[in-house]
């Protein structure tokens, strides 16, 4: 188990760098198209009505502002992950997706909703990665917070989120590293597996 940690450590490392300079070097024009509209193929993952969970993406991470605009102008609940370091993480309605005024600053610089919104489960997660690979395994920042969620919601579509770079041939995977149904990246959807 030791010599895992170690592997995933230099991973995210190696892939958290990359990812970081590929965002960076993106023309503003491109940059304000790419993830701006999740593509057909993903929408039609998506059951009518369906609770869509997202992340408010960081430094280098996919975008997730315009799928967040998208399924709450289609009429989807919208939600965001509230992290309690000690606590896990739960999902709360997020209701202002353009000025993100119903948002407050969390743990590890995060905006979070605040925890007084409503729970939800949602029927559809939109995750962030560190790394992936083409069979739909998943580097994660290394917290747990996914892993522990999606393994307590087995029926959770679960999409990632990433960019082409982030792609490697093969991770390390330790028992509590959950798979992905599907993985969006600027060029194409992997999946559903």
């Amino acid at each position: 188990m030791a010599e895992i940690i170690e592997e995933k450590r230099l991973l995210r490392e190696r892939l958290r760098k990359a990812r970081v300079e590929h965002a960076a070097t993106l023309p503003r024009e491109v940059s304000a198209l790419v993830f701006n509209r999740p593509p057909r193929a993903v929408t039609d993952l998506v059951p009518d009505g369906a609770t869509i969970g997202l992340y408010r993406a960081m430094d280098g991470e996919a975008r997730t502002a315009g799928y967040l605009r998208h399924f709450f102008e289609a009429g989807h609940p919208v939600a965001l992950p509230f992290v309690k370091r000690d606590a896990g993480m739960t999902f709360h309605l997020h209701t202002d997706p353009y000025e993100e005024s119903d948002l407050q600053p969390g743990p590890m610089g995060l905006l979070q909703p605040d925890p007084a919104t409503p729970v939800v489960t949602p029927e559809v997660l939109f995750v962030p990665l560190v790394g992936f690979t083409a069979t739909g395994e998943r580097l994660g920042q290394g917290a747990g917070y996914y892993d522990r969620y999606l393994a307590e919601h087995p029926g959770v579509i679960a999409i990632g989120m990433a960019w082409d770079v982030q792609e490697v041939p093969s991770l390390p995977i330790a028992v509590h590293d959950m798979p992905l149904t599907a993985i969006v990246t600027p060029t194409r959807l992997l999946g559903p597996f």
